[in-house]
């Protein structure tokens, strides 16, 4: 690979990077090309992208970032695949998740592609253990909907008061008339 190819790679990465306020690192060392092509197959449909680069070329983009992405380096170790999202954080990791049901990895097993890290919004997660807790994150647009409709229910219930007691009145009201 020359240095013109490998500067076109970084300067892809790094606008991939700049486009993408979320992205994975995986390992998908020991996978068979099947398996790859069925998580290919998994994120395209997801609307998400996966793609394999050498670590010293990710390394490279990610100091573009104009964040400290120092503790990635720990990440950036064997074969590394990032996966791209533009929905939410949390898609990937329920996106792995779901391939490693699909596959039938079971709790001994060492799940393929390996999650060694991500970047969201300008955090860093290094290691499998946050695998689980990412995948819980709730995306903007579901914390914005949830505080929508806890403000909306009390003055719904304001509303229905306020209308409800307006009958109430006006029903008291037109019996007391009545019985004069």
């Amino acid at each position: 690979m020359t240095r013109e190819e490998k500067h076109a790679i970084v300067q892809e990465l790094s606008e991939k990077f700049a486009e993408n306020s979320f992205f994975y690192i995986t390992d998908a060392g020991g996978m068979t090309v099947a398996g790859i092509n069925r998580f290919r197959r998994l994120c395209f449909d997801k609307g998400m992208e996966f793609k394999v680069y050498k670590n010293t070329l990710i390394r490279k983009a990610l100091d573009t970032l104009g964040s400290d992405t120092a503790e990635m380096d720990n990440a950036l170790k064997g074969q590394s695949g990032i996966l791209f999202s533009k929905e939410s954080g949390s898609a990937p990791a329920r996106l792995l998740q779901e391939f490693y049901k699909k596959e039938g990895y079971g709790k001994k097993a060492i799940a393929k592609p390996v999650f060694k890290g991500a970047y969201i919004d300008s955090d860093l997660f290094v290691g499998s253990e946050y695998l689980e807790t990412l995948s819980k994150i709730k995306s903007k647009q579901e914390l914005i909907g949830e505080i929508i409709g806890l403000l909306q229910s009390p003055a719904k219930n304001v509303i229905s008061g306020l209308q409800g007691g307006g009958n109430k009145l006006a029903g008291i009201l037109k019996t007391l008339s009545e019985k004069e």
